[in-house]
């Protein structure tokens, strides 16, 4: 016997519904009314399967007149195979903002799918990536999927897969390969055996792993920070691995690609067109000025793979508010003790001598290095000065000058483009390795001022005295904020001084000592506590979402790349921030040149550029070598002193290099005020997502009515709902059965982001609302579950009201579908429900069927008379008698109706890429008739 995806059986003494991976002899089953976690196999030559038809309400059974309402609800919530545009919306734990689904639409108009999306920091490029893999899956032209990130983005991916896409992936890190190799059989690829992989990048593009990566890669690929894969003219290190890597990835034509980055463009040109090409070859040669008539074709070509948005761009897309909270920015100063500028001199003078003895190339680059590196550390705290003063430099074994500089680069320029936010936490070491004699006099130096260093720790650090008062203040302030660290040394330093200056406040440390998922649960324990700081270096400002437990971020050592600021600011200032305001203090010093040459150069040009355009705009690429050239100056000036204020003749030096640093990022920021307006996808019209939105909303419901049927619901069952911004549930007199199900007594919910810690975020698939929604359909559906007079909805009634002037029947309908793709190679069949209020008036042999939403309207009627129950069964009686003759036949045809509509709304969000593809499939839709009559309410005018 052929079992058809979508029909009703009967195995085990109940109704369950056939889904796809069906066999003759093995058949997959969902309870009817019942969720995923319900799916089981029956094996029929153990398990007779009958074909079974859903029967019609029982008249006696007969409920009030919230019944219909929240049944037709719990029926489409439950929903997770629905129908509308979107295959796979039923089956996510988040409501995707309007502006999320351009990214979606722009993939489905393509295959194979290869995009880039840039949208600004916070706006969710992480949701929007996953959408396209998700819709895919379900769609069924994928069933396996790999993330390519850096290893300390890795545990928020595998979070975001898990509780908002069901998607149940496999870490592979440098510290799991191991562990999943050994279930490994032999000749078995770990890509083999798991479908779907979160995948360090660095981890993955070694050659002795890269090899097998490629031959058995999914043809979905996601690629996080995919700034750092771009090409450059550098052909040796990581940068160049992760290129190649990626770039044979995209050489297979059918791959699907999708790259994600908040800084698409570093400046250079060159790896910028590297990212696009992987996209389309052809973008490889595009010109450098898109602008102009003649241009537009290319421009409209590369909008249909880049987009490109602020946040102006989406606050108010579609109407839809989307809240960012304000941020507010301060600066905090602090001056140095006498003594730690007596140390700062020593260092400078140090430094001098060092870089001016004469020297064969690397060696003297390793010196320059050094300096600059103590200079550094000094500048950030007694610790990491002292940590560095005891270490031997970073540089030390490099070979080459290059090496040597691509070291330093760094370890003391804070570049974004290399290996991110990991391992450049770690003190650079300031000891040379020089030659015997010079080695032992150096070191004696070095020592001694290690220890000046460490004398100077606690009250002679007035850059830690200020900080505490910061820190103070905003706790009052009611802010938790994060204190963002250049070195380990100053988080640990900084972290116990706190600890000694506050009470009551818990504070915690994270650096890139702790593996990735450590630093997770510490942050996530931190949250916990009403007040809390949390000291952290730059291992914790990319990628890391810790909006729900801080709200306030200090700069407490200024980073000398100003996106490197944008990032840590990012963590807090994002959407889902629950606080409507943020605060950003730069904390730096007055006296301290180093800080005053990062604010002056960098800082305060970058922020003047973001306040104009409204984005952050990178540092042009090659804006070390100025940076460098200005301390250069400083080192070799020998009458510069930290003692001084400013240095004698130091602006003038300063000049032609800022001037030519200020020329280039000005000419970028206009590049990328261009970039934006042209990719902000204005091509996507607001009219194209609204209408899908809508049809996604019409099939499987919104935010809105969740909330609805949450209230509705446990009100229904004797709890108790109370409104005061967020929801708050009391279930302690419902149903044991209820409570059981659910496992929650009391909490406070919202149905929107953001919330607060304490609250919930219930969406359609929350666990708590599956469970309701199905608690509400299995004893509306079988009487048997619960006691007579517990509460429930019914699956029939009826009432006299005012909303109707004639006998009107409300039928609540669930149709199922088969829904089947044919390519060349295979047949894929899916499973789609849909469900449906249809209304007449009159008897059922003389139906006049009303318009959809005079039908929908219905749903809101209340009683104005009571009827007696066993009239009301009367009335129901008579639809039910008259239903196989007169109601069946149209109910029918209403199915095949809505199979075509299913099927043109499953093609119509696709049918751009199959125009464009030489692999259209076939489609075709098979309505399993008859539908599911659920509900039969009947609505009779009051009498006059």
């Amino acid at each position: 016997m052929t079992y058809t995806v979508g029909s009703l059986v009967r195995v085990r003494g109940r109704e369950w519904v056939v889904l796809p991976e069906s066999t003759d002899d093995l058949v997959r089953v969902r309870p009817l009314g019942g969720t995923e976690d319900e799916v089981t196999a029956v094996l029929t030559a153990l398990e007779p399967i009958e074909p079974a038809t859903f029967a019609l309400p029982d008249p006696e059974q007969i409920g009030d007149y919230r019944s219909a309402r929240l049944l037709r609800a719990a029926v489409r919530l439950g929903f997770r195979a629905s129908a509308g545009p979107f295959r796979s919306f039923a089956k996510i734990n988040v409501e995707p903002r309007p502006y999320q689904l351009v990214p979606l639409l722009m993939a489905l108009k393509q295959d194979p799918v290869r995009l880039l999306i840039a949208d600004d920091v916070g706006i969710g490029k992480t949701v929007e990536a996953l959408l396209v893999a998700r819709e895919l899956l379900d769609r069924g032209e994928i069933d396996r999927l790999a993330v390519l990130c850096p290893p300390q983005l890795a545990e928020q991916w595998h979070a975001e897969l898990r509780e908002k896409f069901y998607v149940e992936a496999e870490l592979l890190l440098a510290s799991t390969a191991t562990r999943l190799e050994r279930h490994l059989r032999m000749g078995e690829s770990i890509f083999d055996r798991y479908p779907f992989t979160v995948v360090s990048t660095d981890f993955i593009k070694s050659e002795r792993r890269r090899d097998d990566f490629l031959r058995a890669a999914p043809d979905f690929i996601i690629v996080d920070e995919a700034h750092t894969v771009a090409h450059t003219t550098d052909r040796r290190g990581g940068r160049h691995q992760r290129y190649e890597l990626v770039a044979a990835l995209a050489d297979k034509p059918e791959r699907h690609l999708v790259l994600v980055t908040a800084t698409p463009h570093s400046g250079k040109e060159a790896a910028f067109r590297s990212l696009l090409a992987l996209l389309n070859s052809d973008f490889d040669e595009l010109p450098d000025d898109l602008t102009g008539a003649e241009n537009e074709p290319l421009r409209r070509e590369l909008a249909r793979y880049f987009v490109q948005r602020r946040r102006g761009d989406i606050k108010a897309y579609m109407d839809a508010i989307t809240p960012f909270p304000e941020r507010e920015a301060a600066e905090d100063t602090y001056t140095l003790s006498d003594a730690y500028k007596r140390l700062f001199d020593r260092v400078l003078n140090y430094a001098r001598e060092t870089v001016l003895q004469p020297g064969e190339g690397c060696r003297q680059r390793v010196r320059w290095w050094s300096a600059l590196a103590l200079l550094r550390s000094l500048a950030s705290s007694p610790a990491a000065a002292a940590a560095t003063l005891r270490s031997r430099a970073a540089t030390a074994e490099a070979e080459t000058s290059e090496d040597v500089d691509e070291i330093g680069r760094r370890t003391v320029f804070d570049l974004m483009t290399d290996e991110a936010a990991e391992g450049v936490d770690v003190v650079p070491g300031s000891q040379l390795g020089e030659l015997a004699d010079n080695e032992k006099r150096h070191r004696e130096r070095l020592l001694d001022m290690a220890r000046t260093a460490e004398a100077l720790q606690g009250d002679d650090d007035r850059k830690l005295q200020g900080v505490i008062d910061i820190v103070k203040q905003l706790l009052r302030d009611g802010y938790n904020p994060i204190v963002f660290c250049r070195f380990i040394p100053t988080v640990d330093y900084l972290t116990e001084a706190l600890r000694d200056a506050t009470r009551g406040v818990e504070i915690a440390g994270v650096t890139g000592t702790l593996p990735p998922a450590e630093r997770e649960e510490r942050v996530s324990q931190l949250a916990t506590h009403d007040k809390r700081v949390l000291v952290c270096t730059d291992c914790l400002s990319e990628g890391i979402n810790l909006q729900q437990g801080f709200d306030a971020v200090v700069h407490y050592d200024l980073s000398w790349n100003p996106t490197r600021h944008e990032q840590r600011e990012g963590r807090v200032d994002r959407y889902g921030q629950p606080n409507d305001r943020i605060k950003v203090v730069t904390y730096y010093g007055i006296d301290n040149q180093i800080d005053g040459i990062v604010l002056d150069v960098l800082l305060r040009k970058h922020k003047t550029i973001r306040n104009s355009l409204g984005v952050s705009v990178p540092v042009p690429g090659n804006s070390e070598d100025v940076v460098e050239a200005i301390f250069e100056g400083l080192l070799l000036r020998e009458n510069a002193s930290f003692s001084q204020t400013t240095l004698p003749g130091f602006d003038e030096y300063m000049k032609p290099g800022q001037m030519q640093l200020d020329l280039q990022w000005e000419a970028a920021a206009e590049r990328e005020k261009q970039s934006r307006t042209m990719f902000a996808q204005q091509a996507i019209k607001v009219d194209e997502v609204a209408a899908e939105l809508n049809a996604a909303r019409d099939a499987v419901g919104s935010g809105v009515d969740v909330a609805a049927f949450m209230r509705d619901a446990v009100r229904m069952h004797r709890g108790v709902v109370s409104v005061n911004g967020a929801v708050g549930f009391d279930l302690t007199e419902t149903p044991r059965g209820l409570r059981d199900m659910l496992g929650e007594e009391q909490f406070t919910a919202r149905f929107e982001l953001p919330v607060k810690n304490d609250q919930l975020y219930l969406t359609r698939t929350h666990p708590l609302v599956e469970s309701l929604a199905t608690y509400v359909m299995n004893t509306a559906l079988d009487a048997v579950e619960v006691e007579e007079d517990q509460p429930r909805a019914r699956r029939a009634g009826a009432i006299r009201t005012t909303a109707v002037e004639r006998r009107t029947t409300l039928l609540l309908v669930r149709f199922r579908y088969h829904l089947i793709t044919k390519t060349r190679v295979e047949e894929r069949q899916l499973l789609a429900e849909d469900s449906l209020t249809l209304a007449f008036e009159g008897s059922p042999e003389n139906a006049q069927w009303l318009d959809p939403e005079a039908s929908e309207a219905l749903l809101q009627a209340e009683p104005e008379e009571n009827i007696h129950p066993q009239q009301a069964a009367d009335f129901v009686g008579r639809v039910v008698a008259g239903f196989d003759d007169h109601l069946a036949p149209t109910l029918n045809d209403i199915a095949r109706e809505r199979g075509g509509e299913l099927l043109a709304a499953h093609l119509r969000v696709r049918e751009a890429a199959y125009r464009r593809g030489d692999r259209r499939p076939q489609h075709r839709v098979e309505a399993q008739l008859p539908p599911d009559v659920l509900g039969i309410y009947v609505y009779l005018p009051v009498r006059r």
